[in-house]
């Protein structure tokens, strides 16, 4: 199976799994549960709750046993993805080639659209925990509560790196507040995707080390690409405007470092990443090809 054949029997998988946690009941909030659904199911590349599969599957093949923690991730992205787009954020109109979520319903469903997102992550990863309380699995609980503490972790560095892109938003500023910004903003995230799947496989504290540096370089170039998509991409590809960065007057790698400053960047942390992880051979392939799926993409 080629990378992208196996890219989208992953995708397939987990828009099944996302599918049982839609409430599509009648009932009062039926409007809310409507602006849930509509983000949560507009597509994206699902990328965050692959990269937990992926790397769980470095040690184990039981990947059903990690899913409540890669379809919570994929909850938190787009509870980050509703807020990132409202008015006083980036205040954008477009995401996935469709009205954002306040567009599309109204200010505050959205708003509280993702907040129900964030709990609900919450919620299916606790209901995973008790079940393994419930039923005696000791040997589980102390990964899942390790991946549950890095899970809380990682979103409050998303949460302060937003903030930052926010606060300094139209201010110069220093490559290392560049770096830290988008390390906590966009980083963390795909740092714990890695990281919850290893912990969860088993993995050494070795392996997840070495995990998570490869992780940290996959974050950096997934932000490089995203500025460089900002600069030069393909609105009806992306599915939201080209431009929106510099319109802000934000600081960005393309804008620190130039347009092909920030791809000999890109170029560079990719193959750093990929040599992360030439330790695990054959099996760490599909994660060799995330990388370069990373820093290939034109959306």
């Amino acid at each position: 199976m080629n990378f992208i054949d196996e890219l989208k029997k992953y995708q397939e998988i987990i828009n099944i799994e996302l599918e049982k946690y839609l409430r599509k009941q009648e009932c009062p909030e039926k409007i809310l549960n409507e602006s849930i659904q509509y983000s949560l199911m507009a597509g994206g590349k699902r990328l965050r709750p692959i990269l937990v599969i992926a790397t769980y599957k470095l040690f184990k093949e039981d990947y059903e046993q990690c899913m409540p923690f890669a379809v919570a991730i994929e909850m938190i992205h787009n509870f980050s993805l509703i807020h990132d787009d409202l008015p006083e954020v980036d205040n954008d109109d477009f995401r996935h080639g469709k009205p954002t979520n306040h567009k599309k319903f109204n200010h505050f469903t959205a708003l509280l659209a993702g907040d129900a997102l964030l709990n609900q992550a919450y919620i299916v990863i606790s209901e995973k925990i008790l079940y393994l309380i419930e039923n005696q699995y000791n040997d589980s609980i102390k990964a899942n509560v390790k991946a549950f503490n890095e899970f809380t972790r990682a979103i409050d560095r998303m949460i302060a790196g937003e903030y930052l892109d926010t606060q300094l938003e139209g201010k110069k500023i220093s490559e290392e507040m560049l770096k830290y910004i988008h390390k906590n903003k966009t980083g963390e995230l795909l740092k714990l995707c890695v990281r919850m799947g290893a912990i969860l496989g088993g993995a050494t504290e070795n392996d997840i080390e070495r995990l998570s540096k490869y992780a940290e370089k996959i974050g950096l170039a997934f932000q490089i690409k995203d500025d460089i998509l900002s600069e030069e991409g393909d609105s009806e590809i992306t599915g939201k405007p080209v431009g929106n960065d510099k319109e802000h007057g934000k600081t960005t790698y393309v804008s620190y470092y130039g347009l092909e400053g920030a791809k000999r960047e890109l170029n560079k942390t990719v193959d750093e990443a990929i040599n992360e992880i030439e330790t695990y051979g054959e099996k760490a392939e599909f994660l060799k090809q995330i990388a370069m799926y990373i820093k290939d993409r034109n959306k």
